[in-house]
């Protein structure tokens, strides 16, 4: 009776441990100490030579499978004294990104700002942005990004796929940018 007894307790402790590890499940880690961020992505992606990639991206990954699916990392500087506060609140911040792309002439892409939110992780305030994007060949790309600033950089993580495949993924998704953060 010891013995069956210390086998359910194994088995609910197993079973327990395995629920707790969901949250991440099918994401691995990214850690950049020179440049002092990290964040998730998921399990399959593979990294991408960004030594072409226009200036400042820092690091790019997309899935093996389907390389529709990418994400990336964008450092830009911005002036020292600014804030995130500074370029407005989370609406004002992805309504002026969607009037950037939707005013581009030469990009004919639509886009839509979906959500906007705050989020502060470590006394840092991140803002969570998700846009549709439509493209000219009547295809959409479904977007979520996590900005923040720090020492004078703009730091702008990116993840997309197809709009066909955001319901499948987008939990994932949203864990990777919101996993986004600096040091």
């Amino acid at each position: 009776m010891f013995k069956s007894l210390i086998a359910t307790i194994l088995i609910i402790l197993s079973v327990s441990l395995f629920g707790c590890s969901i949250g991440v499940s099918g994401l691995q880690s990214h850690v950049d100490v020179s440049d002092g961020y990290e964040f998730l992505y998921p399990n399959g992606w593979v990294g991408v030579d960004v030594k072409t990639a226009p200036e400042g991206i820092d690091v790019a990954y997309q899935d093996l499978i389907d390389p529709n699916e990418k994400l990336s990392v964008i450092i830009s500087d911005i002036n020292q004294d600014k804030n995130l506060e500074d370029l407005g609140t989370p609406l004002e911040v992805g309504e002026r990104f969607m009037q950037k792309v939707n005013n581009n002439a030469n990009s004919n892409l639509e886009a839509e700002l979906i959500n906007a939110e705050l989020r502060e992780n470590n006394d840092k305030n991140y803002y969570i942005l998700e846009y549709l994007v439509k493209l000219p060949n009547n295809q959409a790309k479904h977007n979520v990004a996590s900005v923040v600033i720090r020492n004078g950089k703009l730091f702008t993580f990116n993840i997309s796929t197809s709009e066909y495949h955001w319901n499948s993924v987008k939990k994932q998704f949203i864990t990777a940018a919101k996993s986004f953060s600096v040091t």
